[in-house]
């Protein structure tokens, strides 16, 4: 019986926090009804879920790059970086690993991606569920230290709200420097003072 692993990530689009991959080789044994695409299930369902997908699993992983990592090496990188660290972290070795998207990260296995991987494959889906799931409680906790950003509303994405937010209360260090809309805000601070002269 072939062993697969499906790898998803969560958060390359957002301007802040890090970029979450997860593994998963599911057990053929204890199937888990209703698995999709993490983005088009309610939060509540994607809890349920991920608790599921912990106990039911043969093996899971979840693992991240950081913001440093990400403005170092750029996005993608820091994303394939991440997947990585996803599969080496199983307890059991896969014989096949499948990747949501169009690219592999560097692995000694077998390693195809899957275009709409998550929509397709039950393990990608189960991956995509833990990847969300594990960012956004993160994003959640970032949100309670820096209340200021909206975080645990639009978990980082660059929306009208959260660039507002940004511009006036300017970029600390949960933000990706290396980011088109974080860039400018360091350009350009919000101006803390009073102009005296």
């Amino acid at each position: 019986m072939e062993r697969l692993c499906g790898v998803d990530e969560a958060g390359r689009g957002p301007l802040c926090g890090p970029v979450v991959a997860a593994a998963v080789i599911l057990d053929p044994a204890r199937p888990i009804v209703g698995l999709a695409d993490s983005k088009k299930l309610s939060e509540k369902r994607r809890d349920r879920l991920a608790i599921e997908i912990r106990e039911k699993a043969l093996a899971w992983c979840i693992a991240e790059a950081s913001v440093e990592e990400i403005d170092c090496l750029n996005i993608l990188h820091a994303t394939m970086l991440a997947m990585q660290r996803a599969v080496a972290g199983l307890a059991v070795l896969p014989d096949r690993v499948l990747v949501d998207g169009n690219r592999c990260p560097r692995l000694d296995l077998p390693c195809e991606a899957v275009v709409k991987g998550d929509s397709l494959v039950a393990e990608i889906s189960a991956a995509s569920i833990l990847a969300k799931t594990a960012r956004d409680a993160q994003l959640r906790e970032l949100d309670k230290l820096y209340p200021q950003y909206g975080l645990a509303g639009h978990k980082g994405y660059p929306t009208a709200a959260h660039l507002a937010a940004l511009r006036a209360h300017g970029a600390c260090d949960i933000y990706r420097k290396s980011f088109g809309p974080v860039r400018d805000v360091i350009a350009n601070p919000p101006l803390w003072t009073e102009d005296r002269s």
